[in-house]
C-alpha cells in the first residue's frame, strides 16, 4: 500500500497560493505589462526547438515562486528522477513508466529491475525499419504478387489516436504513393468507409492491440480478415496482408498472422504514451524510417530538458504548474488547444486522451478522495477555423478558458500571403484575449452608448504561445513530449496516478454483458435499471 502523503490543500505553498490569489484577483494583465516593460521577454523559456511565451498568463514572479515551492513540497524533482530510474510509479498497476526509453538513443541506458531496456527498444525499431524498407521498396508482395499500396491501421485509443495524429501532422513528409487509413470505431461504418475504395490485393492491415483481445479492435480485425478472404480466397492470404503490433503471440498466430511479423512493446508503455513505439509502425511506413528517427530525436531532446533543466526554466514544468494555477486558483475547467497549422488538426483530439485519461482522477496515489479539481477538459480546433466558431465564448463568455496557441515561423506550404495572415491572427488573438477593449476605447471609436456594452472585451484571459521554426518530425516529437511531461507535472502536484485508466473499464465490462442480451429473443429477462431495460427492449423490437 502506498504511504499516505500530506493532503495537498494542507501544504504551506498551497495555502500561500490561495492568499496570493486573493491579492492578485483584481489585477489585470494590462497592469502587469504596464508595470514591467520587459515582461514579454522575461516570462518565456526555450528548449528542444520550442519557444514558450507565458507572459500573458495571469501570474507574477511571486506566483511562479510559490508554484515552484509547491512543486518542491510535492517532490516533483524526486518523482522525475524516479520515472527515469525505472521505479514503479504507476502504483495501482505496479508498473514502471518508461515511455522515455522508446526514444532513448542507441547506446544509452534506462534500466528496469537491473536490465537495460534500450537494446530491446532498438531491436524492435530495427525490425520496423526493415519491414518499412520492404513495403516502401515493393519487395513485400501481397498474395497475388502485387505490391502493397494501401495501409490500414486497426486500433483504438492510444493505438489509433497517436498514429492518426502523427500521420496527419507529418503528411507533408509522407510517401504519397501509399494510402493510409485508420479504423478504430466499432461502428461498422468506420471500416466500410475506410476500405470502400481499396483493392484487397494491394492492402495491408496493421492490427494494433497489446493483448490481441481488445473488443473493438478485434471486431474490426475479424471484419478485415473476412473482407480480405472474400476477395482473395485461401486462409494463407492472411499472412501476406496482415501484421500485428501485440505481445500475444498465441492470439496473433491463431488469427493467421506470421509471428515473424509481430512487433512487440512492453507493459511499461501506456497506450496513450505509445505513438513512438511499434504502435507507430503506420507512421514509419508513411514517413520513412529516417523521419521517424528524427521524431524520436525530438522526443528525446525534450525528455533530457525535462530531466535536467532547473524547474524555473523547465518548459513542461512551467506549463504544468501554470495549468495547476489556472485550474485550482483561477477556477478554469477547460483548456483550449489552438494549433495554427492545418497539419495539426488532430492534435487536440490526441491531447484529449493524453491529458484526460491521465489526470481525470478522483483519488490520490494512496486512495484518498481529492477535495480539489484535477484534470481539466481539453478541446480545440485549428486556427483560423476556431475563430469563426467558439472564440466568441473565449473572448466574451462568462467562464475563463486558458488557451495554448501553437504556431510556426515558416510554413511547409508557402502560398502567397497565407502564412503572414495566419500568424497575424495568432498574435492578434493572444493580444486581444490579454488586453481586451475598454468601454472608453469603444466610445472613443464613436460607438453609440447603447452598443458600447456589446463591444467591450474584458480581456485578462490567460494564454500561452508555443512558437517553433517549422513543423518537422523532430518538432512534433518535442511538442508531444512537452505535453506528456506537463501532464506528469500536474499529476505529481495533484497526487494522482497519471498512468492508469481504470475509468474506462466499467463501461466496457457492462457492454460485454449487454451485447449478448441484445442478441437474445425479445422476451428474455433483463436485470438492469428501468431505463437501461427499456432501451434494450426498444432496441430488440427494432426491425433491422
Amino acid at each position: 500500500m502506498n504511504e499516505k502523503a500530506p493532503a495537498l490543500t494542507a501544504r504551506p505553498a498551497w495555502k500561500a497560493l490561495h492568499a496570493h490569489w486573493d491579492a492578485l484577483r483584481g489585477v489585470h494583465l494590462r497592469d502587469l505589462f504596464a508595470n514591467d516593460e520587459h515582461r514579454g521577454e522575461r516570462l518565456a523559456a526555450e528548449a528542444a526547438g520550442l519557444y514558450l511565451d507565458y507572459s500573458k498568463q495571469r501570474v507574477t514572479d511571486g506566483t511562479l515562486g510559490l508554484l515552484l515551492a509547491l512543486a518542491a513540497e510535492c517532490g516533483l524533482r524526486e518523482r522525475i528522477d524516479a520515472m527515469f530510474r525505472g521505479d514503479r510509479i504507476n502504483v495501482s498497476e505496479k508498473r514502471a513508466v518508461l515511455h522515455v526509453a522508446l526514444r532513448a538513443p542507441a547506446g544509452s541506458s534506462l534500466t528496469l529491475d537491473g536490465l537495460n531496456v534500450v537494446p530491446q527498444v532498438q531491436a524492435v525499431l530495427g525490425r520496423m525499419e526493415e519491414f518499412t524498407r520492404r513495403i516502401r521498396s515493393g519487395d513485400w508482395k501481397g498474395h497475388t504478387g502485387r505490391r502493397i499500396r494501401n495501409i490500414v491501421n486497426i486500433g483504438i485509443g492510444g493505438s489509433d489516436l497517436g498514429p492518426v495524429m502523427a500521420y496527419e501532422a507529418l503528411r507533408w513528409y509522407s510517401e504519397r504513393d501509399l494510402t493510409l487509413r485508420f479504423v478504430s470505431n466499432v461502428d461498422g461504418t468506420d471500416f466500410v468507409e475506410a476500405t470502400r475504395d481499396l483493392d484487397p490485393a494491394e492492402t495491408l492491415f496493421i492490427v494494433s492491440s497489446k493483448t490481441f483481445t481488445t473488443l473493438e479492435t478485434m471486431t474490426n480485425a475479424q471484419s478485415a480478415r473476412a473482407w480480405t478472404l472474400a476477395a482473395l480466397g485461401s486462409d494463407t492470404t492472411v499472412a501476406k496482408h496482415f501484421v500485428a503490433v501485440s505481445t500475444n503471440a498465441e492470439g496473433v498466430a491463431k488469427f493467421g498472422i506470421d509471428t515473424a511479423n509481430m512487433f512487440g512493446f512492453w507493459d511499461w508503455v501506456g497506450g496513450r504514451y505509445s505513438m513512438d513505439s511499434a504502435i507507430g509502425l503506420s507512421t514509419m511506413l508513411a514517413i520513412g524510417s529516417q523521419h521517424f528517427r528524427a521524431m524520436l530525436e525530438g522526443f528525446h531532446a525534450m525528455d533530457e530538458h525535462f530531466r535536467t533543466a532547473p524547474l524555473e526554466r523547465n518548459l513542461p514544468v512551467l506549463m504544468g504548474l501554470l495549468g495547476v494555477w489556472n485550474t485550482n486558483f483561477l477556477g478554469a475547467r477547460t483548456v483550449a488547444v489552438l494549433p495554427y497549422d492545418q497539419y495539426l488538426k488532430r492534435f487536440p483530439a490526441y491531447l484529449q486522451q493524453l491529458t484526460m485519461e491521465s489526470n481525470g482522477k478522483h483519488v490520490t496515489l494512496d486512495g484518498s478522495t481529492v477535495d480539489y479539481q484535477t484534470g481539466p477538459v481539453y478541446w480545440g480546433e485549428p486556427g483560423t477555423n476556431g475563430q469563426h466558431s467558439f472564440y466568441q465564448l473565449i473572448h466574451q463568455g462568462t467562464q475563463a478558458v486558458p488557451c495554448d496557441f501553437i504556431a510556426f515561423r515558416k510554413p511547409l506550404n508557402a502560398l502567397g500571403r497565407h502564412h503572414d495572415l495566419l500568424m497575424a491572427n495568432v498574435f492578434a488573438q493572444t493580444e486581444a484575449l490579454a488586453f481586451g477593449k475598454t468601454a472608453e476605447q469603444v466610445k472613443a471609436e464613436g460607438t453609440p452608448d447603447w452598443l458600447v456594452p456589446h463591444r467591450v472585451f474584458a480581456g485578462n484571459r490567460p494564454t500561452s504561445t508555443i512558437l517553433a521554426d517549422q513543423l518537422t518530425p523532430a518538432t512534433l516529437g518535442a511538442l508531444v513530449a512537452l505535453y506528456e511531461h506537463s501532464v506528469f507535472t500536474q499529476g505529481t502536484i495533484w497526487g494522482v496516478d497519471s498512468f492508469d485508466q481504470w475509468g474506462v473499464e466499467l463501461g466496457k465490462a457492462l457492454a460485454q454483458r449487454i451485447v449478448g442480451e441484445l442478441e437474445e429473443p425479445a422476451g428474455a429477462k433483463l436485470a438492469h435499471d428501468s431505463s437501461t431495460n427499456a432501451l434494450i427492449k426498444r432496441y430488440r423490437r427494432t426491425d433491422r
